[in-house]
């Protein structure tokens, strides 16, 4: 139980790491929280620093997922561990202790928290979200496509029942993470990807 205990407050706390801010600054000398949508998650850094910092800033958070969950799994030791350490970290990207409760939506923590439990779910997942991005531009209706395919996938592949909960809570979050986005799209006002180098 005190290892269980201990994983949840590290996944949380290694989820509330804001990789956004500290690259963008450390590095760039950029406050992400000041240009563009004010995120310092990977797609604004894509916008306003350019794709070096874009896909560094993704790296950093997918991992902060894939950390969160092995604690669970290697340290807690079973999956539903490894499932509540990884939303733990989903939660902490989400509403960090460092930022005031503020965060990110997730996407690249949720896809590392995917990588560890269910691989073969988050590489169809994400070449989904690779091919909408690629077609549409907008990194947003590839991140609410996949996210919503997570639970049928992890269904079709007979995933045990935690990590198939794990998926529709996942997705919901997700998808409830993009509401203003979804609003954006169905008016065409939403935002296409665009490198600032």
């Amino acid at each position: 139980m005190m290892e269980l205990l201990i994983a949840c407050v590290a996944s949380y706390l290694i989820g509330s790491i804001p990789n956004g801010l500290i690259l963008g600054k450390g590095i760039w000398g950029v406050d992400l929280r000041k240009h563009g949508s004010n995120n310092i998650g990977a797609t604004n850094a894509w916008r306003i620093i350019g794709k070096k910092a874009g896909v560094s800033i993704f790296l950093l958070d997918m991992v902060k997922g894939v950390i969160g969950a092995g604690l669970g799994i290697f340290y807690a030791g079973s999956p539903l561990a490894g499932v509540l350490c990884g939303i733990l970290a989903v939660i902490g990207h989400s509403w960090s202790i460092f930022l005031g409760f503020k965060g990110g939506k997730s996407v690249s923590t949720g896809l590392g928290v995917l990588m560890m439990l269910m691989p073969k779910v988050a590489f169809i997942v994400f070449l989904v979200w690779l091919a909408v991005v690629f077609v549409t531009q907008y990194v947003s209706l590839g991140s609410i496509i996949g996210a919503a395919l997570v639970p049928v996938l992890a269904y079709i592949f007979s995933m045990p029942m935690e990590y198939f909960v794990f998926g529709v809570l996942a997705a919901v979050f997700i998808i409830y993470r993009h509401k203003a986005n979804i609003d954006r799209l169905l008016h065409g006002r939403e935002n296409k990807i665009k490198s600032a180098r």
